[in-house]
């Protein structure tokens, strides 16, 4: 009997262990443009990340990049918050 509540207690602790790394983190992503006259503001973009805190912070930042389309470049720049 002692041996199976171990055993419970065992596999118990260890998914909480598990599911208490993981957590949602919000990524968010600034879009910002420039090389025209008119364009518009700054945008802000989130988008919510469920894993661990490294995961999310890598996935996050690999939405960032920078691309031109006819002059206008563009810059996004994504952080977990």
């Amino acid at each position: 009997m002692k041996k199976l509540i171990y055993t419970i207690l065992l596999v118990l602790g260890t998914g909480l262990f598990f599911s208490s790394c993981t957590r949602e983190y919000i990524c968010q992503c600034t879009l910002t443009y420039s090389g025209k006259p008119g364009l518009p503001e700054p945008l802000v973009r989130e988008y919510p990340i469920t894993d661990t805190k490294n995961n999310a912070i890598s996935l996050c930042e690999e939405k960032s990049r920078t691309y031109d389309d006819n002059g206008v470049h563009t810059e996004e720049v994504c952080e977990v918050w």
